[in-house]
């Protein structure tokens, strides 16, 4: 995965290093903290599709792969192994949810995404929802907590899926349009912003 070999071993190269280091199972990056290696021309689009030296990759194995050993310091997206740390570009999320399963509608009813690498992910507690404002537009950009400060965007079509599982309850003092997944209610914006007057 070193930066200077990136041209010497291609993408083939950096996916072997990267085996190496994930051959019995998930891969413990939070537990890794080696040496910073400089970045790699490696980058995720704003739709979860991985560029590396400004061309697709377009082996989802690969870029699998890839996302196994990704990891965020200080707003920064890492590639790690045990022994090297490499910087790469996301232009928003690294991840995208593509699909949405509702089980047990009502208060019950629990939210698992799918995202794009193929994580399959249940909003709780510790995987939560939140929404922002998406400039220029007015609406909002959902997003997921995937693991350890990594988060997915919640494709446009499931936000829509979301708000109509919507629901309003007291949050924090403020009267709250929201969604509720494992017990654990997720605002979106207050109630009073989405009355029609």
């Amino acid at each position: 995965m070193s930066v200077k070999n990136e041209q010497k071993g291609g993408l083939d190269g950096l996916a072997g290093e990267v085996q190496k280091s994930t051959k019995r199972g998930p891969p413990p990056v939070h537990l890794w903290n080696p040496p910073f290696c400089g970045d790699l021309d490696m980058r995720i689009a704003n739709d979860g599709t991985w560029f590396y030296m400004k061309s697709p990759i377009g082996r989802l194995p690969l870029v699998k792969l890839f996302a196994s050993v990704l990891k965020v310091e200080d707003g920064k997206h890492f590639l790690v192994t045990p022994v090297e740390k490499v910087g790469i570009t996301v232009d928003d999320a690294p991840f995208v949810a593509v699909e949405l399963t509702v089980e047990n509608k009502g208060p019950e009813q629990t939210l698992t995404f799918r995202t794009n690498v193929d994580d399959i992910v249940t909003c709780d507690a510790d995987h939560t929802l939140r929404f922002e404002p998406e400039e220029g537009t007015g609406g909002m950009k959902p997003y997921l907590h995937i693991r350890r400060g990594l988060w997915a965007r919640v494709k446009q079509a499931l936000f829509y899926d979301l708000a109509a599982l919507g629901e309003e309850r007291d949050h924090e003092g403020t009267r709250m349009f929201g969604v509720v997944s494992a017990g654990v209610f997720f605002p979106m914006a207050p109630a009073a912003e989405l009355k029609i007057t």
